[in-house]
């Protein structure tokens, strides 16, 4: 009962997410990405998603787990993250002293696959507790309890990382990444880009569809005159949701790909100019034919 009331009021689900009945979350491949991750899960070696913020990986994993029918446990990794949080600690429960089992602990018992997003973030002592899942031994020392989990036979671990975070103080070692099976991502292609805004914006018409993925793709060319972060699949999905729910095209696109990513008045103008070309009916052209040259002339 007190779980039925705690779903009724959105407070709490439970952390290993069983896949719901129906269609698995959208996702559009963007090359062999599927093929590499069945043979992954079908040997259980643990896998590496690599690529920029935005660009599909979180979605790609929803994907794939409701594809093989797994339960999915996902961690968003944080500098604070220690193993404990992972594995399990002892709780005080009235007079008793009581063990709970972390999320990698839940996954490796259930036969989840554990999603460790972000795992860079993490500090690199909590990061080593996962090394003896990545071998032939599969199995989870709880130290605190001097007990080893066996995994279960279904149990596949999952990392993700933004290689373009990577500094001198936050990278996996070496002795980590060689322990996966990598899968790299990047921001698909341009009509692969256009069906995903279109799927996942609620049906945004052709017209504000193409106009708002050329803007987007040409707002990347930035990435490498002074902004941090290039504009996501992500962001132009959030445009168009915005528009879809009735916001201007400018509008919506200022608050989904600018205003987030940089607070540099020059680089937020330059965006925008990349915006209203594209989006300004009055230019002879609309978003084919002067767009890309204001565009260009920004970018360069």
């Amino acid at each position: 009962m007190k779980n039925l009331i705690n779903r009724i009021r959105g407070v709490e689900r439970d952390v290993v997410q069983a896949p719901v009945e129906g269609e698995a979350p959208f996702y559009e491949p963007q090359a062999n990405e599927v093929a590499i991750f069945e043979a992954a899960y079908k040997k259980r070696l643990p896998a590496m998603l690599k690529g920029p913020t935005g660009c599909g990986k979180t979605r790609f994993l929803e994907h794939m787990a409701h594809r093989l029918g797994r339960p999915l446990v996902t961690v968003s990794c944080h500098e604070d993250l220690t193993s404990s949080d992972l594995v399990g600690r002892f709780l005080l429960e009235g007079d008793e002293t009581v063990w709970q089992d972390g999320p990698l602990t839940r996954a490796v018992k259930e036969g989840a696959i554990c999603y460790l997003d972000e795992i860079v973030e993490a500090r690199t002592d909590t990061t080593v507790v996962i090394h003896p899942l990545t071998d032939h031994r599969r199995h989870l020392p709880l130290e605190k309890k001097s007990q080893v989990i066996e995994a279960h036979p279904d149990f596949m671990l999952v990392i993700s990382y933004n290689p373009g975070y990577q500094t001198v103080l936050k990278d996996l070692k070496p002795s980590t990444k060689q322990r996966f099976v990598a899968l790299q991502f990047d921001y698909p292609s341009e009509e692969v880009e256009r069906k995903v805004v279109a799927a996942e914006s609620g049906g945004l018409d052709e017209d504000r569809l193409n106009r708002l993925v050329a803007a987007g793709r040409k707002a990347r060319s930035l990435k490498d005159h002074g902004l941090e972060e290039a504009t996501s699949t992500r962001a132009l999905v959030y445009a168009g949701e915005l528009m879809n729910a009735g916001l201007e095209p400018i509008e919506a696109c200022r608050a989904a790909m600018v205003d987030p990513v940089t607070d540099d008045p020059e680089l937020a103008e330059a965006l925008m100019e990349i915006i209203r070309a594209h989006f300004d009916t009055g230019a002879d052209g609309g978003a084919d034919g002067d767009t890309d040259k204001g565009a260009g002339e920004v970018a360069g």
